[in-house]
């Protein structure tokens, strides 16, 4: 049965306009984004075939490719161009709030950006978020990429990175492919010798995120390891 062949009250865009968009299901969203299914299928159907291919994980669903996305019968070309697309608008968005507001004022919105930007990652990248005195974002920028097990990160090229940016503060991030959160303690002893190395060029560390997974990203300083 078609969409439009359904009760108003149980039509996904229905739903989203009467009772706002955390009404709806995973599905119900994406279908809102498809728009229409393919044969013998309706869009929610659809939506629900997409999510299992990818074991119904949005992380997984948002970082696939282009390939991996028209794979699925139904997903054509256009429709992957504008999944990567809305996808490429929320960290836009979230990085521009990050830009207008101090970091410390809207932690949300920090580990909101680098969930997107760091989870769907099968290689390990580490990252700052240089801030100015105010603490609001100047730029962000991928320092070091590594293998899936290790990153060399440099604590002079960290500073002199600092340097260029004239940066008064930093979020320092990096991803756990592996998908477990807990830091390494070679994770806590870079973070001291970066503290330390930062602090002589009187750059602050504001903290450092672990991104792993579905889970929230763990933070240095809200465990007491800065």
């Amino acid at each position: 049965m078609a969409i439009t062949d359904w009760p108003d009250d149980e039509r996904p865009r229905e739903r989203l306009l009467s009772q706002g968009a955390a009404a709806l299901s995973d599905a119900e969203l994406l279908a809102i984004f498809l728009r229409v299914g393919v044969k013998g299928m309706s869009a929610v159907d659809l939506a629900r075939r997409l999510l299992a291919h990818f074991d119904n994980s949005l992380t997984r669903l948002c970082a696939a490719s282009a390939a991996e996305l028209t794979a699925v019968n139904g997903i054509g070309p256009a429709k992957a161009a504008q999944l990567a697309a809305t996808l490429e608008l929320a960290r836009r968005g979230l990085r521009e709030e990050l830009r207008q507001r101090p970091a410390l004022a809207t932690p949300n919105a920090v580990r909101d950006w680098l969930r997107l930007a760091l989870s769907p990652l099968q290689h390990e990248v580490f990252l700052a978020l240089w801030l100015d005195a105010q603490n609001r974002l100047i730029a962000d920028e991928e320092l070091f990429r590594g293998t899936l097990t290790q990153t060399s990160v440099y604590p002079r090229e960290v500073v002199k990175r600092a340097l260029a940016r004239n940066a008064a503060a930093v979020i320092l991030a990096h991803n756990h492919p592996s998908g477990v959160a807990e830091p390494s303690a070679a994770d806590e002893l870079l973070t001291r010798n970066l503290k330390q190395a930062l602090a002589l060029v009187e750059v602050r560390l504001v903290d450092h995120f672990i991104v792993a997974g579905h889970a929230p990203p763990l933070s240095f300083a809200e465990r007491g390891l800065l």
